[in-house]
């Protein structure tokens, strides 16, 4: 990949660009982040991987109080220039872990999906947004790892490991990276941005495609809202 990754404010200018067009409301780079309607804004965390592509993105739904409102994520793309890389991972970040913010925000169904806490699909006691799955890769097989994701929910794979993990928490986001092929693996859940042992054991333990040819690899983002009693 060419060059470096480009300023803070005109990374953040690219996520407002496209926080505007997917809410149809304007979103503007003022006082060091993407300011949004209202109390929204996302704010750019520091280059600490030394890879022009990488981003560390928090969304905070209420700018007043941040510490419990901020919803952070971090997110890789690629590309021949480190330009198309940032955008790539902001498209790669708004349709898996923005979907759900967003659905969080409308309650309509129209950028995520719904669990109720007690849906056998979901997570106990938490009503579960399940945000877009994304999918990449090479060979044949590159899209095998999303098309099985889209076919099988992973709540509930997930739940015995987390639950004990986000007592006493409100909202929490939690992202699952998985896939591979040709000799490599990964599977990763990260819960507020860190990596979660335990769960991403339980993923990687699941039947999902491990490609002969090629790689393919999936991205989601399943945000879970404490539900009372």
């Amino acid at each position: 990949m060419d060059g470096v990754r480009p300023a803070d404010d005109v990374v953040l200018g690219k996520v407002a660009e496209r926080l505007s067009a997917a809410m149809g409301r304007p979103w503007e780079v003022r006082d060091g982040m993407a300011k949004g309607p209202g109390t929204l804004g996302v704010t750019l965390g520091p280059d600490h991987t030394g890879s022009p592509a990488h981003l560390d993105l928090d969304f905070v739904l209420n700018l007043d109080r941040r510490a419990e409102t901020t919803v952070s994520d971090c997110v890789t793309g690629y590309g021949e220039t480190a330009e198309r890389a940032v955008e790539r991972a902001i498209e790669l970040w708004l349709g898996t872990t923005g979907s759900a913010l967003l659905e969080l925000l409308l309650q309509d169904g129209s950028h995520a999906g719904h669990f109720a806490a007690g849906d056998p699909d979901g997570f106990p006691g938490w009503h579960a947004v399940h945000g877009g799955i994304v999918g990449w890769g090479t060979g044949d097989e590159h899209d095998a790892v999303q098309r099985w994701a889209v076919q099988h929910v992973l709540l509930p794979h997930l739940a015995p490991e987390l639950k004990g993990t986000i007592e006493g928490e409100r909202l929490v986001g939690v992202k699952a990276f998985f896939g591979g092929g040709d000799g490599t693996e990964i599977a990763e859940i990260r819960v507020g941005g860190v990596v979660h042992e335990a769960a991403s054991r339980a993923l990687a333990e699941l039947d999902w495609p491990r490609p002969a040819g090629g790689v393919s690899y999936a991205r989601t983002f399943l945000l879970l809202v404490h539900q009372d009693g």
